[in-house]
């Protein structure tokens, strides 16, 4: 019963920050500015988790891949939780 209850908590974590990467990412291509209350949300909830990946492999040719990095580590470490449950 409670080994549920934790797996729905680290689904929902991480459910929502697969959301928030996934919106990040597509305001940055149609403009973050017309959305700005949305982005300003966004990315305080993403920025503490991109900044460090973002100091290990900067953006290439305009192209910024932290939040695919991110998203492969996080859907990793959510499989391994997930498991140890």
């Amino acid at each position: 019963m409670i080994t549920n209850f934790i797996a729905t908590v680290i689904n929902v974590i991480y459910y929502v920050f697969v959301i928030a990467l996934l919106v990040r990412m597509i305001l940055s291509f149609v403009g973050p500015y017309k959305y700005e209350q949305v982005w300003r949300v966004v990315r305080d909830l993403t920025e503490p988790v991109l900044a460090p990946v973002r100091r290990i492999l900067p953006p290439m040719g305009g192209l910024d891949f932290s939040p695919m990095i991110v998203l492969l580590v996080a859907g990793f470490l959510r499989g391994i939780l997930l498991s140890l449950l």
